[in-house]
């Protein structure tokens, strides 16, 4: 998203197009949803995507598990 959109005001599923370091909404709408757990992601608070696979993902644990990437967590 750049400085010159808004908050989207529709209250449903918002359609945007990942690019490098910023997204244009082409749908406006309230959230979008994590390509791994579905959940949906306020458009205000998308901040993690690919934008190969024009997908955005939750958070980084989401990405990294699309990507395949085995995270070792560490423990006690």
């Amino acid at each position: 998203m750049n400085r010159f959109e808004r908050d989207p005001t529709g209250a449903g599923e918002a359609q945007i197009v990942y690019l490098d370091g910023e997204f244009r909404i082409t749908r406006p709408g309230a959230f979008v949803r994590c390509a791994v757990t579905g959940e949906p992601i306020p458009v205000e608070e998308v901040r993690y995507w690919s934008v190969d696979l024009q997908e955005a993902y939750a958070g980084p644990q989401a990405k990294l598990t699309r990507l395949g990437v085995k995270v070792k967590l560490s423990g006690g």
